[in-house]
């Protein structure tokens, strides 16, 4: 299990990384889907792998980050929804 747990703690961070960079490199949209998404998916690897090894301010902080990712999200799909449903004739 500490395997499965350290690998997804890796790949949150990978994940969270890559979108860095792409945002970085102007290579992504900050305000976009992608990174909004990466950032959640990150967030939620990261939590996980950090509340089991009990680095709770690290938990914490993740949460919260996961948190305003899926706000952002949430928000993009609703907005999304809505603007196919003003354009459906």
């Amino acid at each position: 299990m500490s395997l499965l747990i350290n690998a997804l703690g890796w790949l949150g961070a990978g994940v969270m990384l890559y979108g860095y960079a792409m945002v970085s490199a102007s290579r992504m949209a900050g305000d976009g889907m992608p990174f909004q998404t990466i950032n959640l998916v990150g967030a939620v690897a990261l939590m996980i792998n950090t509340a089991y090894h009990s680095a709770w301010p690290s938990a914490i902080l993740n949460v919260v980050w996961g948190a305003i990712g899926l706000v952002a999200v949430t928000r993009m799909v609703i907005a999304r929804t809505r603007k196919k449903t003003v354009n459906v004739p």
